[in-house]
């Protein structure tokens, strides 16, 4: 503060720029200014100091006011050398209110050095593109609450991008990125914003001025752009990408979900071949999927999942032979869903590991428990799926192993059921996985035949021991001749490599023996029972082999 002795020899006394100003007659004065003052080319007379043009109005009001200080930020310059300072009013309550002193500390060092810093944390290092953040910065500004039906979000990942840096090293996959950014940048209008999220992965903001298939246009564009190879050192290397949209809309609260949406949109993309524009019921979808994973994951950590058991019969004697354990789970709230909706999400969730885990350790539970009511071996088998996805990532001969030990039960009393997409996903892994199976004694059979990859090569070189001709082909099978000769076929190529034979899906007695005069082994379906709780799977069992 100041007092009435307050003069120039005492403002030389502060380091930053200040000035006493005074309004006489409607005009401002510089009562004293120190030497900063000067220096920050501020002037010296109060009618041409860019102080009192720029700042005149708040200091009227400041002296109009009863405040005793005022603190403002004011930006001085032009845009290329601008100047930032923190500017404060100050005076004595008691003092004359048409005189005040101004102080001026300079923050331009400070903000310039924030200002670098913020734009080395929102771009990326690489191809010097808005990073995620500064994306969403951009976007946030661009778009307002009244116009986010005029913009829409593009999404793009590359295809391929982790075998080139895997095969030509990080390098090569940095200079390929960056060819990648500027072959888009090109494709672009000028007004449009490129980012790169992360890794492979480029994000694109642009205005519609011509409705959502200008979106689609652009997506054209860029993936034109994309065709043509890449020269990498000693290659030319052909780089795909699968393109993402989301359109804004006026129910869009938070400009940040229409990128959430394009990411979604781009991992469809990715599975359909095309370019795909969000929608809701598809998100949806994908919520409910987290939903039911997030379920699952408690069930089976909780034990709330159950086993039923579906008889396998001789077609000849029309004794049971076998029961296939078949997953099934009633959720807390008492909603049974099929196997058809959380198997799907075990296996793409990785939950199918523990949840085909726990399905082989309940089989031979339960076997074990038959046997003990029994007095000795019950007479059956069980049948238990193996999951594709179980198979690559679990050590499945070592878990068998284990679960047969710990309940006492031989391996020749399990069925390990294999579809073809799990033998054809992994041939020479999944085959010392099969053979390492069978020295324990089980039999392998292949599920669902004819409805996958079929390789008669797989049937001749793998040790399976039984086929399961699919529902598909037995179904209306009686009506069709084409079932017939493809039921006849499978039939005849399994007598031919030794293989027993199962068909699925049978409903009446006419096809049951139609199915045995063909020379078909086992059967399966609605005719005989469908899948039972243990407790009435094992009465069945006693009844019908009595």
């Amino acid at each position: 503060m100041f007092g009435p002795l307050t003069s120039a020899l005492d403002l030389n006394l502060l380091p930053v720029p200040a000035a006493i100003v005074e309004l006489h007659e409607n005009r401002f004065l510089f009562e004293s200014i120190n030497r900063p003052f000067r220096l920050a080319g501020l002037g010296t007379l109060a009618s041409e100091s860019p102080l009192i043009r720029l700042l005149g109005p708040q200091i009227r009001r400041f002296l109009a006011s009863d405040d005793t200080r005022c603190e403002i930020a004011w930006q001085f310059g032009e845009e290329v050398d601008c100047r930032y300072f923190r500017v404060l009013f100050a005076r004595h309550s008691n003092r004359r209110k048409h005189r005040c002193m101004v102080t001026l500390v300079d923050q331009t060092g400070e903000l310039r050095t924030e200002q670098s810093l913020r734009r080395e944390m929102t771009t990326d290092s690489l191809t010097g593109l808005p990073n995620r953040a500064g994306f969403g910065d951009q976007l946030e500004s661009m778009i307002g609450p009244d116009n986010r039906n005029k913009f829409a979000v593009l999404a793009l990942n590359l295809d391929r991008f982790s075998r080139v840096n895997a095969c030509m090293g990080g390098l090569v996959g940095d200079e390929l990125l960056i060819s990648v950014a500027r072959r888009i940048k090109g494709a672009l209008r000028g007004r449009d914003v490129l980012g790169r999220m992360g890794g492979d992965e480029f994000g694109i903001i642009m205005a519609l001025d011509d409705g959502p298939n200008e979106a689609l246009h652009v997506a054209k564009r860029v993936q034109a752009a994309l065709s043509m190879p890449f020269r990498l050192s000693d290659f030319e290397v052909r780089i795909d990408c699968s393109i993402g949209v989301a359109l804004g809309s006026d129910d869009i609260d938070d400009p940040e979900d229409l990128i959430r949406h394009a990411q979604f949109s781009v991992k469809r993309a990715k599975k359909s071949g095309r370019t795909e524009v969000y929608q809701t019921r598809a998100f949806d979808l994908a919520r409910e999927q987290f939903s039911i994973e997030t379920a699952l994951r408690r069930a089976i950590d909780g034990g709330l999942m159950t086993l039923s058991f579906q008889p396998i019969c001789d077609l000849a004697s029309g004794r049971i032979k076998s029961f296939e354990a078949l997953a099934r789970w009633t959720t807390e709230d008492g909603v049974k869903l099929s196997p058809t909706e959380f198997i799907p999400v075990a296996e793409e969730s990785g939950l199918i590991v523990p949840l085909g885990r726990w399905a082989m350790d309940e089989a031979a539970r339960t076997l074990a428990e038959w046997d003990r009511r029994a007095g000795g071996d019950c007479g059956v088998k069980l049948a238990v799926n193996l999951s594709a996805i179980q198979l690559q990532r679990d050590q499945i001969a070592p878990m068998v192993r284990g679960v047969l030990e710990k309940h006492h039960i031989d391996g020749s009393r399990f069925t390990l059921e294999l579809t073809e997409s799990a033998i054809v996903s992994d041939p020479d892994r999944i085959a010392q996985t099969m053979l390492a199976l069978k020295d324990l004694g089980t039999t392998l059979a292949m599920d669902d035949f004819g409805t996958g990859y079929s390789n008669l090569a797989y049937l001749q070189k793998l040790p399976i021991d039984l086929l399961k001709i699919d529902r598909s082909f037995v179904s209306g099978m009686l009506a069709d001749r084409d079932k017939v000769a493809i039921v006849r076929a499978i039939l005849g190529l399994a007598h031919a490599l030794g293989m027993q034979t199962t068909a699925e899906g049978i409903e009446t007695n006419e096809l049951a023996q139609t199915l045995a005069a063909l020379g078909c082994n086992y059967g399966q379906g609605f005719l005989y029972a469908r899948p039972l709780p243990d407790e009435e799977a094992y009465a069945l069992l006693r009844a019908r082999n009595a």
